[in-house]
Protein backbone atom coordinates (compact mmCIF):
# COMPACT_ATOMS: atom_id res chain seq x y z
CA UNK A 1 0.00 0.00 0.00
CA UNK A 2 2.82 2.35 1.14
CA UNK A 3 4.57 1.42 -2.40
CA UNK A 4 1.41 1.45 -4.27
CA UNK A 5 1.13 5.46 -2.70
CA UNK A 6 4.90 6.20 -3.92
CA UNK A 7 4.37 5.02 -7.14
CA UNK A 8 1.33 7.97 -7.26
CA UNK A 9 2.96 10.62 -5.85
CA UNK A 10 6.26 10.00 -7.79
CA UNK A 11 4.13 10.11 -10.93
CA UNK A 12 2.09 12.85 -9.95
CA UNK A 13 5.39 15.06 -9.30
CA UNK A 14 6.34 13.89 -12.61
CA UNK A 15 3.46 14.67 -14.26
CA UNK A 16 3.47 18.35 -12.65
CA UNK A 17 6.85 18.87 -13.22
CA UNK A 18 6.97 17.81 -17.28
CA UNK A 19 3.61 19.82 -17.70
CA UNK A 20 4.72 22.77 -15.92
CA UNK A 21 8.43 22.76 -18.29
CA UNK A 22 6.20 22.28 -21.32
CA UNK A 23 3.58 24.76 -21.20
CA UNK A 24 6.04 27.66 -20.11
CA UNK A 25 8.68 27.13 -23.06
CA UNK A 26 6.57 25.40 -25.39
CA UNK A 27 6.52 27.24 -28.88
CA UNK A 28 3.94 30.47 -29.81
CA UNK A 29 1.26 29.93 -31.83
CA UNK A 30 2.30 31.50 -35.51
CA UNK A 31 2.25 35.12 -36.11
CA UNK A 32 2.38 36.02 -32.18
CA UNK A 33 6.50 37.86 -30.49
CA UNK A 34 6.56 39.60 -34.25
CA UNK A 35 9.44 42.77 -35.00
CA UNK A 36 7.82 44.32 -38.36
CA UNK A 37 10.03 46.09 -40.62
CA UNK A 38 10.23 49.62 -40.17
CA UNK A 39 7.57 52.02 -42.26
CA UNK A 40 7.35 55.56 -42.78
CA UNK A 41 4.09 56.93 -42.45
CA UNK A 42 2.07 60.40 -43.41
CA UNK A 43 0.24 61.27 -40.18
CA UNK A 44 2.04 59.84 -36.75
CA UNK A 45 -0.19 61.12 -33.46
CA UNK A 46 0.81 60.94 -29.85
CA UNK A 47 -2.73 61.13 -27.40
CA UNK A 48 -3.26 61.39 -23.75
CA UNK A 49 -5.32 61.10 -20.94
CA UNK A 50 -4.36 62.75 -18.15
CA UNK A 51 -5.90 63.37 -14.58
CA UNK A 52 -4.52 66.27 -12.00
CA UNK A 53 -5.25 68.00 -8.93
CA UNK A 54 -5.54 71.67 -9.09
CA UNK A 55 -5.08 74.24 -6.15
CA UNK A 56 -8.17 73.52 -4.01
CA UNK A 57 -7.65 69.85 -4.22
CA UNK A 58 -10.27 68.74 -6.80
CA UNK A 59 -9.56 66.13 -9.39
CA UNK A 60 -10.04 66.87 -13.02
CA UNK A 61 -9.64 64.54 -16.20
CA UNK A 62 -8.66 65.77 -19.47
CA UNK A 63 -9.10 62.95 -22.29
CA UNK A 64 -8.53 62.10 -25.93
CA UNK A 65 -7.74 58.58 -26.57
CA UNK A 66 -11.66 57.39 -26.75
CA UNK A 67 -13.07 60.73 -28.48
CA UNK A 68 -10.45 59.94 -31.49
CA UNK A 69 -11.07 55.87 -31.37
CA UNK A 70 -15.05 57.17 -31.23
CA UNK A 71 -14.11 59.92 -34.99
CA UNK A 72 -12.31 57.09 -36.03
CA UNK A 73 -15.16 54.20 -35.39
CA UNK A 74 -17.70 56.82 -36.80
CA UNK A 75 -15.71 57.30 -40.39
CA UNK A 76 -15.45 53.78 -41.09
CA UNK A 77 -17.49 52.10 -44.22
CA UNK A 78 -15.57 48.87 -44.23
CA UNK A 79 -13.81 47.55 -41.71
CA UNK A 80 -13.55 47.58 -38.27
CA UNK A 81 -10.99 45.62 -36.24
CA UNK A 82 -10.09 46.27 -32.57
CA UNK A 83 -8.88 44.06 -30.12
CA UNK A 84 -9.55 45.47 -26.27
CA UNK A 85 -8.60 43.53 -22.75
CA UNK A 86 -10.98 44.86 -19.97
CA UNK A 87 -14.69 45.94 -22.05
CA UNK A 88 -17.22 45.75 -18.87
CA UNK A 89 -18.77 48.06 -16.92
CA UNK A 90 -17.48 46.10 -13.95
CA UNK A 91 -17.19 48.52 -11.07
CA UNK A 92 -15.07 48.22 -8.00
CA UNK A 93 -16.17 49.14 -4.15
CA UNK A 94 -16.25 53.37 -5.02
CA UNK A 95 -17.63 53.50 -8.16
CA UNK A 96 -15.62 55.22 -10.89
CA UNK A 97 -18.39 58.01 -12.63
CA UNK A 98 -15.83 59.74 -14.81
CA UNK A 99 -17.20 57.79 -18.03
CA UNK A 100 -19.33 54.64 -19.05
CA UNK A 101 -17.09 53.96 -21.71
CA UNK A 102 -18.27 50.25 -22.03
CA UNK A 103 -21.99 51.64 -23.05
CA UNK A 104 -20.30 54.49 -24.91
CA UNK A 105 -18.14 51.76 -27.45
CA UNK A 106 -20.84 48.84 -27.22
CA UNK A 107 -23.74 51.76 -28.78
CA UNK A 108 -21.57 53.57 -31.02
CA UNK A 109 -20.32 49.54 -32.86
CA UNK A 110 -24.08 48.66 -33.23
CA UNK A 111 -25.25 51.73 -34.76
CA UNK A 112 -22.30 51.85 -37.17
CA UNK A 113 -23.01 48.51 -38.02
CA UNK A 114 -26.91 49.56 -37.97
CA UNK A 115 -26.57 52.08 -40.41
CA UNK A 116 -23.85 50.63 -42.86
CA UNK A 117 -24.68 47.03 -42.77
CA UNK A 118 -21.87 46.04 -45.46
CA UNK A 119 -19.19 47.26 -42.58
CA UNK A 120 -17.45 44.40 -41.04
CA UNK A 121 -17.12 44.70 -37.50
CA UNK A 122 -14.55 41.97 -35.68
CA UNK A 123 -13.79 42.43 -31.74
CA UNK A 124 -11.40 40.42 -30.26
CA UNK A 125 -11.78 40.45 -26.60
CA UNK A 126 -10.19 38.36 -23.22
CA UNK A 127 -12.38 36.43 -21.55
CA UNK A 128 -11.79 38.27 -18.03
CA UNK A 129 -14.80 39.97 -19.46
CA UNK A 130 -17.38 36.98 -18.83
CA UNK A 131 -15.50 36.10 -15.55
CA UNK A 132 -13.80 32.95 -17.96
CA UNK A 133 -16.91 31.86 -19.04
CA UNK A 134 -18.73 32.19 -15.62
CA UNK A 135 -21.09 35.46 -16.57
CA UNK A 136 -22.88 35.74 -19.65
CA UNK A 137 -21.77 39.62 -20.92
CA UNK A 138 -24.75 41.79 -22.36
CA UNK A 139 -23.02 44.20 -24.23
CA UNK A 140 -21.13 41.48 -26.03
CA UNK A 141 -24.37 39.72 -26.40
CA UNK A 142 -26.15 43.15 -28.22
CA UNK A 143 -22.82 43.06 -30.74
CA UNK A 144 -23.46 39.53 -31.59
CA UNK A 145 -27.10 40.36 -31.80
CA UNK A 146 -26.37 42.88 -33.97
CA UNK A 147 -24.02 41.28 -36.51
CA UNK A 148 -20.84 42.28 -34.97
CA UNK A 149 -18.01 39.39 -34.76
CA UNK A 150 -16.85 39.13 -31.38
CA UNK A 151 -13.95 36.62 -30.88
CA UNK A 152 -13.03 35.45 -27.06
CA UNK A 153 -9.43 34.26 -26.78
CA UNK A 154 -8.21 31.52 -26.73
CA UNK A 155 -5.75 31.98 -24.01
CA UNK A 156 -4.83 28.50 -23.41
CA UNK A 157 -2.09 28.12 -26.11
CA UNK A 158 -0.17 30.86 -24.12
CA UNK A 159 2.59 29.74 -22.05
CA UNK A 160 1.84 30.02 -18.77
CA UNK A 161 3.50 32.62 -16.49
CA UNK A 162 2.63 30.25 -13.38
CA UNK A 163 3.90 27.24 -14.12
CA UNK A 164 3.74 24.92 -10.97
CA UNK A 165 -0.16 25.98 -10.22
CA UNK A 166 -1.19 26.22 -14.01
CA UNK A 167 0.30 22.29 -13.72
CA UNK A 168 -1.97 21.28 -11.22
CA UNK A 169 -4.73 22.91 -12.81
CA UNK A 170 -4.17 21.60 -16.22
CA UNK A 171 -3.76 17.89 -14.70
CA UNK A 172 -6.38 17.99 -11.83
CA UNK A 173 -8.72 20.99 -11.75
CA UNK A 174 -9.74 21.43 -15.23
CA UNK A 175 -11.01 18.37 -16.08
CA UNK A 176 -13.40 18.60 -13.36
CA UNK A 177 -15.83 20.98 -15.22
CA UNK A 178 -18.34 22.84 -13.29
CA UNK A 179 -17.72 26.78 -14.13
CA UNK A 180 -21.62 27.96 -14.13
CA UNK A 181 -23.12 29.13 -11.10
CA UNK A 182 -21.45 28.76 -7.65
CA UNK A 183 -21.21 29.79 -4.16
CA UNK A 184 -17.68 31.80 -4.01
CA UNK A 185 -16.77 35.46 -4.01
CA UNK A 186 -16.19 37.04 -7.41
CA UNK A 187 -13.01 38.57 -7.54
CA UNK A 188 -14.22 41.19 -9.76
CA UNK A 189 -17.28 41.88 -7.59
CA UNK A 190 -21.43 40.76 -8.50
CA UNK A 191 -22.74 37.61 -8.25
CA UNK A 192 -20.98 34.61 -7.03
CA UNK A 193 -18.88 31.74 -8.85
CA UNK A 194 -17.67 28.39 -8.65
CA UNK A 195 -14.78 27.67 -7.17
CA UNK A 196 -13.21 26.36 -10.34
CA UNK A 197 -13.83 30.27 -11.32
CA UNK A 198 -11.42 31.44 -9.26
CA UNK A 199 -9.06 28.53 -9.56
CA UNK A 200 -8.71 29.33 -13.24
CA UNK A 201 -8.36 32.88 -12.63
CA UNK A 202 -5.32 31.69 -10.98
CA UNK A 203 -3.92 30.93 -14.12
CA UNK A 204 -2.66 34.20 -14.43
CA UNK A 205 -3.08 34.72 -18.48
CA UNK A 206 -4.40 37.78 -20.65
CA UNK A 207 -4.93 38.97 -24.13
CA UNK A 208 -3.50 42.30 -22.43
CA UNK A 209 -3.38 44.21 -26.03
CA UNK A 210 -5.53 47.40 -26.98
CA UNK A 211 -5.82 47.98 -30.69
CA UNK A 212 -7.55 49.35 -33.47
CA UNK A 213 -7.56 49.27 -37.43
CA UNK A 214 -10.24 50.78 -39.15
CA UNK A 215 -10.95 52.34 -43.16
CA UNK A 216 -11.27 55.99 -43.29
CA UNK A 217 -11.98 58.36 -46.14
CA UNK A 218 -8.35 59.54 -46.54
CA UNK A 219 -7.40 55.85 -45.96
CA UNK A 220 -6.68 52.98 -44.05
CA UNK A 221 -5.56 54.06 -39.82
CA UNK A 222 -4.50 52.35 -36.65
CA UNK A 223 -4.37 53.34 -33.29
CA UNK A 224 -2.10 51.34 -30.15
CA UNK A 225 -2.84 52.53 -26.69
CA UNK A 226 -2.72 51.60 -23.11
CA UNK A 227 -6.48 52.44 -22.11
CA UNK A 228 -9.21 50.05 -21.61
CA UNK A 229 -13.59 50.38 -22.44
CA UNK A 230 -13.72 50.16 -18.79
CA UNK A 231 -15.89 51.63 -16.78
CA UNK A 232 -13.93 51.46 -13.56
CA UNK A 233 -11.05 52.59 -15.47
CA UNK A 234 -12.44 55.68 -17.26
CA UNK A 235 -10.38 57.95 -15.14
CA UNK A 236 -7.02 56.56 -15.40
CA UNK A 237 -3.74 58.20 -17.58
CA UNK A 238 -3.13 56.59 -20.66
CA UNK A 239 -1.27 56.98 -23.62
CA UNK A 240 -1.76 56.08 -27.73
CA UNK A 241 -0.21 56.13 -31.21
CA UNK A 242 -2.25 56.82 -34.04
CA UNK A 243 -0.70 56.01 -37.06
CA UNK A 244 -1.05 55.65 -41.29
CA UNK A 245 0.62 53.89 -43.50
CA UNK A 246 1.81 50.25 -44.07
CA UNK A 247 2.49 49.30 -40.44
CA UNK A 248 -1.61 49.41 -40.47
CA UNK A 249 -1.14 46.19 -42.18
CA UNK A 250 1.47 45.04 -40.31
CA UNK A 251 -0.79 45.55 -37.04
CA UNK A 252 -3.80 43.42 -38.71
CA UNK A 253 -1.65 40.79 -39.37
CA UNK A 254 -0.98 40.30 -35.91
CA UNK A 255 -4.52 40.44 -34.89
CA UNK A 256 -5.27 37.92 -37.70
CA UNK A 257 -3.00 35.41 -35.48
CA UNK A 258 -5.00 36.08 -32.72
CA UNK A 259 -8.59 34.99 -34.59
CA UNK A 260 -6.82 32.15 -35.60
CA UNK A 261 -5.43 30.15 -32.93
CA UNK A 262 -8.67 31.47 -31.08
CA UNK A 263 -10.83 28.68 -33.88
CA UNK A 264 -12.20 32.40 -35.00
CA UNK A 265 -13.04 33.44 -38.79
CA UNK A 266 -10.15 35.38 -39.79
CA UNK A 267 -10.50 38.72 -41.03
CA UNK A 268 -8.84 39.21 -44.21
CA UNK A 269 -5.77 40.77 -44.56
CA UNK A 270 -5.24 44.69 -46.00
CA UNK A 271 -4.49 45.57 -49.43
CA UNK A 272 -0.55 45.64 -50.39
CA UNK A 273 -0.05 49.18 -49.41
CA UNK A 274 3.13 51.24 -51.12
CA UNK A 275 5.66 53.39 -48.60
CA UNK A 276 4.54 56.02 -48.05
CA UNK A 277 6.30 59.26 -49.54
CA UNK A 278 6.81 61.52 -46.84
CA UNK A 279 9.57 63.66 -45.50
CA UNK A 280 9.28 62.68 -42.05
CA UNK A 281 12.17 60.29 -41.13
CA UNK A 282 10.19 58.34 -38.29
CA UNK A 283 10.43 54.79 -38.57
CA UNK A 284 7.07 52.15 -37.39
CA UNK A 285 7.55 49.34 -36.37
CA UNK A 286 4.91 46.77 -34.61
CA UNK A 287 6.30 44.92 -31.90
CA UNK A 288 4.33 41.82 -30.05
CA UNK A 289 5.05 40.00 -26.88
CA UNK A 290 8.51 38.94 -26.07
CA UNK A 291 9.62 41.17 -29.15
CA UNK A 292 8.79 44.28 -26.67
CA UNK A 293 11.03 42.95 -24.13
CA UNK A 294 13.86 42.94 -26.49
CA UNK A 295 12.95 46.18 -28.31
CA UNK A 296 13.72 47.77 -24.59
CA UNK A 297 16.80 45.61 -23.94
CA UNK A 298 17.87 46.88 -27.34
CA UNK A 299 17.01 50.69 -26.10
CA UNK A 300 18.49 50.63 -23.06
CA UNK A 301 21.96 48.72 -23.78
CA UNK A 302 22.26 51.20 -26.64
CA UNK A 303 22.60 54.18 -23.80
CA UNK A 304 25.43 55.72 -23.62
CA UNK A 305 26.63 58.83 -21.59
CA UNK A 306 24.92 61.59 -22.50
CA UNK A 307 21.32 60.38 -23.67
CA UNK A 308 18.18 60.95 -21.80
CA UNK A 309 16.06 58.01 -20.87
CA UNK A 310 12.18 58.66 -19.53
CA UNK A 311 10.11 56.09 -18.33
CA UNK A 312 6.85 56.07 -17.43
CA UNK A 313 5.02 53.01 -16.55
CA UNK A 314 2.47 51.68 -14.63
CA UNK A 315 4.25 48.57 -13.50
CA UNK A 316 8.13 48.09 -13.18
CA UNK A 317 8.81 44.41 -12.02
CA UNK A 318 11.33 42.99 -15.03
CA UNK A 319 14.49 42.42 -13.67
CA UNK A 320 16.37 42.58 -16.95
CA UNK A 321 14.25 46.26 -17.41
CA UNK A 322 15.49 47.49 -14.23
CA UNK A 323 19.27 46.17 -13.97
CA UNK A 324 19.67 47.55 -17.65
CA UNK A 325 18.39 51.08 -16.61
CA UNK A 326 20.63 50.86 -13.85
CA UNK A 327 23.52 49.94 -16.00
CA UNK A 328 22.47 52.90 -18.72
CA UNK A 329 22.38 55.42 -15.35
CA UNK A 330 25.73 54.19 -14.30
CA UNK A 331 27.30 54.68 -18.02
CA UNK A 332 26.36 58.57 -17.63
CA UNK A 333 22.77 58.17 -19.33
CA UNK A 334 20.52 60.56 -17.67
CA UNK A 335 17.63 58.30 -16.45
CA UNK A 336 14.30 59.06 -14.99
CA UNK A 337 11.52 57.12 -13.78
CA UNK A 338 7.79 58.60 -13.42
CA UNK A 339 5.69 55.40 -11.79
CA UNK A 340 2.33 55.13 -10.47
CA UNK A 341 2.23 54.73 -6.52
CA UNK A 342 0.61 51.31 -7.16
CA UNK A 343 -2.03 52.48 -4.29
CA UNK A 344 -5.48 52.75 -6.24
CA UNK A 345 -7.57 49.75 -7.89
CA UNK A 346 -10.41 50.10 -8.74
CA UNK A 347 -11.67 51.33 -5.31
CA UNK A 348 -9.63 49.40 -3.25
CA UNK A 349 -6.44 50.21 -1.59
CA UNK A 350 -3.23 48.10 -2.91
CA UNK A 351 -0.18 47.70 -1.08
CA UNK A 352 2.71 49.45 -3.05
CA UNK A 353 4.04 46.41 -4.82
CA UNK A 354 6.17 46.10 -7.15
CA UNK A 355 6.43 49.82 -8.09
CA UNK A 356 7.59 50.81 -4.12
CA UNK A 357 10.43 48.26 -3.67
CA UNK A 358 11.42 49.05 -7.13
CA UNK A 359 11.64 52.54 -6.55
CA UNK A 360 13.46 52.00 -3.51
CA UNK A 361 16.50 50.00 -5.17
CA UNK A 362 16.21 52.83 -8.08
CA UNK A 363 16.55 55.91 -5.37
CA UNK A 364 19.52 53.65 -3.78
CA UNK A 365 21.32 53.53 -7.25
CA UNK A 366 20.90 57.21 -7.96
CA UNK A 367 17.76 57.60 -10.21
CA UNK A 368 15.28 60.47 -9.93
CA UNK A 369 11.58 58.63 -9.56
CA UNK A 370 8.53 60.47 -9.07
CA UNK A 371 5.34 59.01 -8.35
CA UNK A 372 1.88 59.81 -10.36
CA UNK A 373 -0.27 61.66 -7.61
CA UNK A 374 -3.29 59.33 -8.15
CA UNK A 375 -6.99 60.03 -6.60
CA UNK A 376 -8.76 56.88 -7.26
CA UNK A 377 -7.41 56.61 -11.13
CA UNK A 378 -4.21 54.99 -11.76
CA UNK A 379 -1.46 56.42 -14.00
CA UNK A 380 -1.71 53.66 -16.55
CA UNK A 381 1.16 55.31 -18.96
CA UNK A 382 3.51 52.66 -20.68
CA UNK A 383 6.09 54.11 -22.63
CA UNK A 384 10.12 54.72 -22.86
CA UNK A 385 11.46 57.92 -24.59
CA UNK A 386 15.39 57.93 -25.36
CA UNK A 387 17.11 61.33 -27.22
CA UNK A 388 20.53 60.75 -28.17
CA UNK A 389 20.92 64.85 -29.25
CA UNK A 390 18.55 65.17 -32.15
CA UNK A 391 17.91 61.92 -32.69
CA UNK A 392 14.58 60.47 -30.38
CA UNK A 393 13.20 56.93 -29.84
CA UNK A 394 9.60 55.98 -28.29
CA UNK A 395 8.36 52.28 -27.47
CA UNK A 396 4.92 52.89 -26.20
CA UNK A 397 1.86 50.57 -26.15
CA UNK A 398 0.08 48.00 -24.06
CA UNK A 399 2.77 46.44 -22.46
CA UNK A 400 3.95 46.94 -18.50
CA UNK A 401 7.25 46.51 -17.95
CA UNK A 402 6.81 42.81 -16.21
CA UNK A 403 8.16 39.73 -16.79
CA UNK A 404 4.31 38.57 -17.83
CA UNK A 405 4.08 41.65 -20.29
CA UNK A 406 7.53 41.24 -22.05
CA UNK A 407 8.45 37.73 -21.79
CA UNK A 408 6.18 35.59 -24.52
CA UNK A 409 3.60 35.18 -21.53
CA UNK A 410 0.53 37.65 -22.42
CA UNK A 411 -0.14 38.74 -25.78
CA UNK A 412 0.65 42.54 -25.68
CA UNK A 413 1.00 45.04 -28.78
CA UNK A 414 3.77 48.10 -28.75
CA UNK A 415 4.06 50.84 -31.04
CA UNK A 416 8.53 51.11 -31.48
CA UNK A 417 9.20 54.36 -33.09
CA UNK A 418 12.76 55.42 -34.17
CA UNK A 419 13.12 59.22 -35.26
CA UNK A 420 14.00 62.74 -34.58
CA UNK A 421 13.29 65.74 -32.17
CA UNK A 422 12.02 67.47 -35.05
CA UNK A 423 9.27 64.80 -35.80
CA UNK A 424 5.96 66.43 -33.98
CA UNK A 425 5.33 62.85 -32.04
CA UNK A 426 8.36 63.05 -30.43
CA UNK A 427 7.83 66.42 -29.35
CA UNK A 428 4.59 65.65 -28.35
CA UNK A 429 5.42 62.45 -26.44
CA UNK A 430 8.52 64.13 -24.76
CA UNK A 431 5.99 67.34 -23.31
CA UNK A 432 3.70 64.99 -22.41
CA UNK A 433 6.30 63.68 -20.23
CA UNK A 434 7.79 66.80 -19.07
CA UNK A 435 4.18 68.15 -18.66
CA UNK A 436 3.28 65.43 -15.83
CA UNK A 437 7.28 64.92 -14.01
CA UNK A 438 7.46 68.91 -13.58
CA UNK A 439 3.45 70.02 -12.98
CA UNK A 440 2.31 72.81 -14.58
CA UNK A 441 0.98 75.92 -11.91
CA UNK A 442 -2.14 75.17 -10.74
CA UNK A 443 -2.02 71.52 -11.64
CA UNK A 444 -0.22 68.55 -9.89
CA UNK A 445 0.39 65.47 -11.69
CA UNK A 446 3.27 64.00 -10.20
CA UNK A 447 5.02 64.15 -6.49
CA UNK A 448 8.59 64.09 -5.21
CA UNK A 449 9.77 59.63 -4.55
CA UNK A 450 9.59 61.03 -0.45
CA UNK A 451 5.70 60.80 -0.77
CA UNK A 452 5.51 56.62 -1.27
CA UNK A 453 9.36 56.04 -0.50
CA UNK A 454 8.80 52.17 0.88
CA UNK A 455 12.16 50.71 1.84
CA UNK A 456 10.47 47.39 3.19
CA UNK A 457 12.43 44.29 3.39
CA UNK A 458 9.81 42.22 3.19
CA UNK A 459 7.67 43.63 0.03
CA UNK A 460 11.05 43.85 -2.05
CA UNK A 461 11.23 39.90 -1.25
CA UNK A 462 7.43 39.91 -2.12
CA UNK A 463 7.91 40.92 -5.04
CA UNK A 464 11.19 39.53 -6.04
CA UNK A 465 9.89 35.88 -5.67
CA UNK A 466 6.31 36.96 -7.25
CA UNK A 467 8.07 37.85 -10.45
CA UNK A 468 10.14 34.89 -10.56
CA UNK A 469 7.37 32.21 -9.79
CA UNK A 470 4.47 33.95 -11.57
CA UNK A 471 2.45 34.14 -8.57
CA UNK A 472 2.14 38.03 -8.98
CA UNK A 473 -0.90 39.06 -9.37
CA UNK A 474 -0.28 42.83 -10.40
CA UNK A 475 1.26 42.62 -14.09
CA UNK A 476 -2.25 42.77 -16.25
Amino acid sequence: MHRTLLVLALAALLGIGWTAWHHSAKPLPPGLSVETPSRNAREIRFLADLAYVDSAGRRHVDQEIFDEIFRILRGARERIILDLFLFNEQQGPRPERTRSLCAELTTLLIAQKTAHPQLEIVLITDPINTIYGARAASHLERLREAGISVVMTDLDPLRDSFALYSAVWRLFIRPLGGNSGGLFPNPFGGEPVSLRTNLRILNFKANHRKTLVADTPSGWTALVTSANPHDASSAHRNIALRFDGPAVADLLETERAVAAFSDAPVPEPLPPMPPRDVDVGVGVRIVTEGKIGEALDQTLADARAGDEIAVAVFYLSDRAVIEALVAAHQRGASVRVLLDPNKDAFGLEKNGIPNRPVAAELHRAGIPVRWCDTHGEQCHDKMLLLRRGADSTLLAGSANFTRRNLRDLNLETDVWLVGTMRDPVMQQAWSHFERVWSNEPGRVYSVPYAEYADESWIKRWIYRLGELSGASTYEH
